[in-house]
Parts: structure tokens; sequence; C-alpha cells
């Protein structure tokens, strides 16, 4: 549950500056067609943040493939370390201040995508019976 919540406050946090990217700056959707050559700073977000979004995805999956194959004990093992593993990439990629709250969303991408190389490391492990309890928790 806890692990939902987390998830859904980073979600929210990369909608709303999407969104924010997009009303702000009517030009947007013409522009960042072409991630290849963002034209501006909102363009860049705006692709950025498709990626980020598609690396999320793809965690989310791996998350709930590994999940599948573990039982109870080894489950919450697996949530201990996700929930670590999310501490230390939103300590890591974001902070607050007085001013706002800011995201390094190619750090965030880059997390996420080496997290999920990992859980992917572990479903083939598990799937092939050698799952060790002890890498669940990293």
């Amino acid at each position: 549950m806890t692990i939902n919540i987390i998830k859904h406050s980073i979600r929210n946090s990369s909608l709303v500056l999407l969104t924010s990217a997009i009303f702000m700056l009517p030009t947007l959707s013409w522009g960042a067609q072409n991630c290849d050559k963002p034209i501006n700073d909102f363009d860049g977000l705006y692709c950025l943040t498709k990626v980020y979004l598609e690396a999320d995805k793809e965690l989310n999956n791996s998350y709930g493939k590994l999940n599948k194959l573990l039982n109870n004990s080894q489950k919450a093992i697996l949530k201990r370390g996700q929930l670590a593993w999310m501490r230390e990439r939103n300590n890591k990629c974001s902070y607050n201040n007085e001013a706002g709250f800011y995201v390094n969303i190619g750090c965030a991408t880059r997390t996420t995508t080496n997290r999920v190389n990992f859980l992917n490391e572990r479903v083939r492990e598990c799937a092939a019976g050698s799952c060790r309890d002890s890498r669940l928790g990293e």
C-alpha cells in the first residue's frame, strides 16, 4: 500500500510538470513531436517526461512479474527493498525548498531504468529456480 502511495505521488509530480509545461506554452505540441531536436527547455521537458513515464511503466511491469514468482516472505523482502530504492532515488534525483519542488528527470529516468534492469535480472533468476532472498532486498 505504501509503495502505491509513493508511486502515486511521484507519478503525480511528473504529471504536474508535464501538464504545467503543456498549458504554459501553446507551441509545445508542434516542437515536442520531434524529440531529437527539442526547440526549447519546455519541449525538452516534455520529451524527457515521456521517456521517464515509459521507464516507470516498465518498472511497474517488472516489479509485478517478479512479485508473482515469490512467496509471501520473499514479497515482503522485495517490498522493503523497493521502498528503500524509491527513497534513494528521490533523495538523489529531487528536492523541495521554499521556491518549489524540483525533479532531475534525467536522473530519475536513469535510476529507474537501472532498477528495471535489476528487477528483470531477479525475474530471470527466480524463474530459473535460483531465487536468492538476499538479492530481493537490494
